[in-house]
């Protein structure tokens, strides 16, 4: 039964928000310190229903294989790969960290969340092409990318994904890479065998849990405060340590905090919408992620990809983003969350990241006032055949960018911790999911530094390379694909990261 009343004994944790971030930490927390008492607020009456949930996200798997837009073109034509090398390092750790999970049977069933699926990156136009390869060559030889394939042979890349050539007429230059060792994660159900591990191990959830403050007590520990909705009863916990891993509700919830770290920092809500099928010639015709290049001004999460994705062990595939807005932080949240977040200290980065955003601010415009069948042209450069009765739209999660306090909007997470480590929240989107532990783990090393030594015997049990630069260590980072993959269930594909095992 849910606690509806009065103050409980002091919890050792409050994890808020029944996401991939709180099962991720609680999951940790657990491993380093099994007799803390743990518990979880979500907000709604299932986990995972916001940027969790499997069709709320691509499930890509980010590991840079085939998102262009981590691997950005200078002035002088070079391709920089720094932010792809750090994301796939990322990922890396999170497979790390599942492998572990597996092994000593937090994870019954790897199949359950994780498949092996090839990533791609396909461009259209002589420009793109040329782009396209100097990525290539730029990624080929690095030691976390070994096994990547690069063609402008259509013939070639209608053997990787049919549906790219079909119905594709004219002689405009195309071209792919293709990396056989992406992956297709259900972070929802991932978050799901994660909790249920914590409650086995006794941690507690209570859901219809609507948190609606945060603050300090004189005594110095934290008091979460809120209403449940299936008993209409207020709740009251104390805690030593407080997450705050809402999604969009984490802002305004560490605002409630006080804490002066979150001073400055504003957000700025972006929608979307999918197109899916599930019709079987079609999906039957497609295993891969494949990922092209965003439109001028498009957020980083607007890129377009044509994605398989297994949900429930059923195959579909998912075409998108459209970029809409809503002034909501959550798909189930407030028309009124934006306005609510603004602050004094926060009104003028925000002002001053909408007016250095106009290219985004058009982009959105144009998005939401696009007809139906301009749309679905976005999915025919993809797929040329593509017919509008074999796809169904759908609603993505709902993202909440960082606004910085100096006025820079941000595309991708950030972590706000108090300054004595007992309140942390995280910020943000992509990539979010994918890379999950390595964000929790920063989380326990800015949190707890009194018990961070103490912790490295069991961190190096659970993530092996936790601490190398896998980037810089060609015969680790083999190793790590290697071993992850047997462990996973994943097969490994011939030839990647051949090289690296020789190196």
């Amino acid at each position: 039964m849910p606690h509806t009343s009065g103050v409980e004994t002091p919890l050792d944790v409050v994890l808020i928000g029944g996401g991939i971030m709180s099962a991720t930490l609680g999951t940790l927390l657990q491993e380093l310190e099994p007799t803390w008492r743990i518990r979880v607020l979500e907000r709604l009456d299932e986990l995972a229903q916001e940027s969790s949930g499997p069709w709320n996200n691509a499930g890509t798997g980010h590991a840079a294989l085939c998102e262009l837009n981590y691997t950005p073109q200078r002035g002088d034509g070079d391709v920089d790969i720094s932010k792809a090398i750090v994301v796939n390092e990322q990922f890396q750790i999170s497979r790390q960290l599942w492998s572990a999970l597996v092994e000593n049977g937090r994870i019954p069933d790897p199949e359950a969340f994780i498949h092996a699926t090839p990533h791609m990156s396909f461009v259209w136009g002589a420009d793109n092409v040329a782009y396209l390869r100097a990525r290539y060559d730029a990624l080929k030889d690095h030691p976390l990318f070994t096994g990547m394939e690069f063609s402008d042979d259509p013939a070639v890349i209608e053997s990787w994904a049919p549906l790219l050539r079909d119905g594709r007429v004219g002689e405009e230059p195309i071209a792919a890479t293709f990396h056989a060792g992406g992956t297709d994660v259900d972070f929802g159900a991932l978050t799901s065998i994660l909790t249920d591990s914590l409650v086995e191990r006794g941690a507690t959830i209570e859901y219809g849990a609507d948190v609606r403050d945060v603050h300090r007590t004189m005594d110095g520990v934290w008091h979460v405060m809120g209403k449940n909705h299936h008993s209409g009863e207020r709740f009251h916990y104390t805690a030593d340590f407080v997450f705050v891993g809402a999604g969009g509700r984490a802002l305004p919830l560490l605002q409630k905090s006080r804490i002066p770290e979150v001073r400055g920092f504003g957000g700025f809500p972006v929608s979307g919408e999918f197109l899916r099928t599930t019709k079987p010639e079609l999906v039957a015709r497609h295993h891969a992620k494949v990922y092209g290049k965003a439109a001028v001004g498009a957020p980083p999460m607007s890129v377009p990809h044509l994605d398989t994705r297994i949900v429930g062990g059923s195959p579909a595939l998912m075409f998108g983003p459209y970029a809409g807005w809503s002034p909501r932080f959550l798909k189930f949240g407030s028309i009124f969350d934006l306005f609510t977040s603004i602050r004094l200290h926060n009104l003028w980065p925000m002002l001053k990241a909408g007016l250095t955003n106009v290219g985004l601010t058009i982009y959105l415009i144009q998005q939401l006032i696009s007809l139906p069948r301009t749309k679905f042209k976005d999915l025919q450069d993809f797929f040329p055949g593509a017919s509008p009765k074999d796809w169904e739209k759908i609603t993505a999660g709902q993202r909440v960018q960082v606004i910085r306090p100096n006025g820079v909007l941000q595309f991708g997470t950030e972590v706000i911790t108090g300054s004595d480590g007992t309140i942390a929240g995280l910020l943000g989107a992509s990539p979010g999911a994918s890379t999950a532990a390595p964000i929790m783990l920063e989380v326990l090393e800015r949190c707890f530094p009194d018990r961070w030594s103490a912790w490295q015997p069991t961190l190096r049990e659970l993530v092996p390379s936790f601490g190398t630069d896998l980037a810089d260590d060609p015969a680790t980072a083999h190793d790590s694909f290697v071993r992850t993959a047997k462990i996973l269930a994943l097969p490994l594909p011939e030839g990647a990261l051949s090289e690296a095992a020789t190196a």
